[in-house]
């Protein structure tokens, strides 16, 4: 059994209203200091499959299909 942590993060140079306004709010609440703010996604899913390279292929098709856009996303795959 094998356990896949995705992370969906905006591509560079696509604009993140939700992480301009955590920044935003951030300032106002005294938070100095903090620059530009991303959004992003994370996902934990664990997987029958025991084979690294299979498993990689299945949750990048995941990804392909469902869990990321990836007109505007990126994604990051880490398998343990």
């Amino acid at each position: 059994m094998m356990k896949a942590k995705v992370r969906v993060t905006l591509k560079s140079g696509v604009l993140d209203p939700q992480g301009k306004a955590i920044a935003g709010a951030l300032g106002h609440l005294g938070f100095s200091g903090v620059g530009e703010v991303r959004q992003g996604k994370y996902f934990e899913i664990d997987l029958a499959e025991t084979d690294k390279a299979r498993a990689r292929e299945q949750v990048a098709a995941m990804c392909e299909t469902l869990i990321a856009n990836t007109v505007i996303e990126n994604y990051d795959i880490e398998l343990s």
